[in-house]
């Protein structure tokens, strides 16, 4: 096999028949974990910008940041389909007739072909997935829910606000409508050892998922995580350690589950460590390396334990 795990692009080729980019949208939504509903710090990890770009604030409608984007894209990827990625904090937090405005305004530019919706377990409800629902019959629908970790007493170290149950009701409410699931899974998190990890990976390899993000735990400033560093009250993951830990993930994760990220893309002006996060391509080498040094490949111990 060429690639040794599913990849996200040559999914979206497959279903397109093209290149197919991902365009990110901020939406100017917040978070309960940030807006005081749930809390007013945020998960440890995360500072005010979060993920986001900052372009709704400077006055760039969701239309236009597609637009702009999107001829980007087909410059440097020769991209010719475009899936709609609402990024910034949890784009689910807001009334359905905001949700609708917002999708509808992304899904309106010529070439878009899918949304996908990053967003917490518990910002989930049945009117919401009615809106995502009403998408499918002529687009291509992620969710995308921030788990982080199947652990919950990692989940209120970190301060993420909500527990694995949570979680497994967002899924059982989201699955069987159409609407492909993708689970975003930390690896790092304080306390965390390799096999909690795993195990993590395991319960989500029995859940029925259709995708996973894989993300590195890396120190942005202004975090509570950036002080716990420099207390020496944490310490992040070497960059082969990660990548031992990733091809370990992937063995129990089901063949056809899509890995949509092997790790993260963390912003140089806010990186505090570990500075080979930024080494992106070298890390994405060194998991194809491993796998094949290994003979191993995503879903290889689900495979053996079927044999």
């Amino acid at each position: 096999m060429d690639k040794r795990y599913t990849d996200y692009n040559s999914y979206l080729r497959r279903i397109f028949g093209c290149r197919v980019q991902k365009i990110s949208i901020d939406a100017g939504l917040t978070c309960p974990n940030r807006d005081g509903r749930i809390e007013t710090g945020g998960c440890i990890y995360c500072n005010a910008r979060g993920s986001g770009t900052g372009a709704f604030a400077k006055g760039i409608s969701v239309y236009e940041q597609v637009v702009r984007n999107q001829s980007l894209m087909a410059k440097r990827y020769n991209a010719k389909k475009y899936i709609a990625y609402f990024q910034s904090f949890s784009n689910t937090y807001a009334p359905v007739s905001v949700l609708k405005k917002l999708y509808d305004e992304a899904t309106s530019v010529p070439g878009v072909v899918g949304l996908s919706i990053g967003t917490r377990p518990d910002c989930i409800d049945e009117a919401i997935v009615d809106l995502l629902e009403s998408y499918t019959d002529r687009f291509l629908i992620w969710v995308e829910y921030g788990l982080q970790t199947m652990h919950d007493h990692t989940l209120k170290r970190i301060n993420r606000g909500h527990d694995f149950e949570c979680f497994k009701r967002a899924v059982a409410l989201t699955r069987n409508r159409g609407i492909k699931i993708c689970v975003h899974l930390i690896l790092g998190l304080p306390g965390e050892t390799r096999q909690m990890m795993l195990d993590t990976a395991g319960a989500i390899s029995r859940m029925g998922i259709d995708g996973v993000k894989l993300h590195l735990l890396y120190v942005v400033k202004g975090t509570v995580l950036e002080a716990l560093y420099l207390q020496g009250d944490y310490r992040c993951l070497e960059q082969q350690e990660y990548v031992d830990i990733v091809c370990d993930v992937l063995e129990l994760l089901p063949r056809e589950m899509v890995i949509q990220r092997l790790t993260g893309d963390p912003h140089p002006e806010e990186l505090v460590d570990p500075l080979w996060s930024l080494q992106k391509s070298r890390t994405f080498s060194l998991i194809q390396e491993t796998l094949v040094k290994r003979n191993t490949w995503q879903g290889k111990s689900l495979s053996c334990c079927l044999s």
